[in-house]
């Protein structure tokens, strides 16, 4: 079983009911366990401002499955909540599922990089993160909680 974390992400319908159906999804991925959920977070959107706020979050999983297995299963489950890949980047989407490390996986391809080569840049994703793993050392980008210390995180709320 290889450790991995996932970001989840909604902007459209009832974006809580959203990540809140992925974590049962991920949940029921073959060969994988949910290990823990992060706290839901009310962000505003990134890269395309002009869109709903999200609501994003993160997983801690325990999975027997190799990394783009993984991918597939989550795109799997995007598709299953309306989720469609347009080419649009950084637009409304009713969910978002990312993984963003592997525990000792390395990977850039075409497909999929990890650990996410963009985690650092991004407080909707750390701040989730830092709730399951802020010691977690991200290779190239440094430890959970001092990802967190170096970015903004105004105008995040934390949904009860």
């Amino acid at each position: 079983m290889t450790e991995a974390y996932v970001a989840l992400g909604s902007n459209l319908g009832d974006a809580r009911a959203q990540v809140l159906g992925a974590f049962e999804a991920l949940a029921r991925l073959p060969g994988t366990r949910l290990v823990a959920r992060s706290a839901l977070y009310l962000t505003p959107p990134w890269g395309v401002l002009d869109q709903p706020p999200f609501v994003n979050a993160a997983a801690q999983l325990e999975t027997a499955l190799p990394p783009h297995e993984l991918l597939d299963q989550l795109l799997a489950v995007e598709r299953a909540a309306g989720r469609i890949r347009d080419g649009q980047r950084w637009g409304p989407r009713t969910l978002d599922l990312d993984v963003l490390h592997m525990q000792g996986v390395s990977l850039d391809d075409e497909r999929l990089q990890l650990p996410h080569p963009r985690i650092h840049e991004r407080a909707f994703v750390v701040l989730p993160l830092f709730d399951l793993a802020p010691d977690l050392r991200l290779p190239g980008q440094g430890r959970v909680a001092d990802l967190l210390a170096a970015l903004d995180i105004a105008g995040i709320e934390r949904l009860p």
